[in-house]
């Protein structure tokens, strides 16, 4: 059967397990961001703890995704809902780009544009709120973006234990040696990766552009 056909046979099947990753993606990018952006401010005002933070993300990266949810699993609280660890293992992935983007972004406002704020007597909130976030605003994200197109990929993973997504067509493709199956998960999350990409690169640019 061709793979068009596969869909069109699976199409409730298929809309259900695309739901399923659109909502552990969705949700952990809404935790990353609510997250990772706040670190980046606090790392900017607070650079002594940049090693710190900046070096656990980093070794978070360097876990194969696999092995991270294997680790996750024996946790309490996490480990008694799928998807409730895999949300948990993909915020944890996405971390880095995000926190070390708006870190960037904020330390990269030109000095002369922030001492004219503080000499107009702007506060240290009002100097984040009003120049600094607002011109770091494409760097963060651009580090959003890359954030998301990760989650897409290593959500195909959480379908490894019981958290459902487009990584089932996956995994059950392996299992019975289909390359129709494997695809019917692979181009859909592929396609839903690129199209993240897209929707927040033309964003980005919008935003650059917006500050010329």
């Amino acid at each position: 059967m061709p793979l068009f056909a596969f869909f069109a046979v699976d199409k409730r099947q298929m809309l259900t397990l695309t739901l399923e990753h659109l909502g552990l993606v969705g949700i952990s990018m809404l935790i990353v961001v609510a997250t990772g952006v706040p670190l980046g401010i606090l790392l900017s005002r607070r650079p002594g703890w940049k090693g710190v933070v900046l070096g656990s993300t980093n070794v978070i990266q360097t876990v194969p995704s696999l092995a991270l949810f294997g680790l996750l699993l024996p946790v309490p609280w996490l480990g008694a809902r799928a998807d409730r660890l895999a949300i948990f293992a993909l915020s944890l992935y996405a971390l880095l780009p995000v926190v070390r983007n708006t870190y960037v972004g904020i330390t990269g406002v030109d000095p002369p544009v922030r001492e004219a704020a503080v000499g107009m007597g702007l506060t240290q909130w009002q100097l984040l709120w009003h120049v600094e976030l607002p011109l770091a605003s494409h760097v963060i994200l651009a580090g959003i973006r890359t954030a998301t197109v990760i989650t897409v990929g290593v959500a195909t993973i959480a379908a490894a234990i019981g958290a459902g997504g487009l990584g089932e067509f996956i995994f059950r493709g392996l299992a019975m040696v289909d390359n129709r199956v494997i695809l019917a998960g692979a181009v859909p999350a592929a396609v839903m990766a690129l199209s993240a990409d897209l929707l927040l690169g033309l964003l980005q640019r919008t935003l650059v552009r917006g500050q010329h």
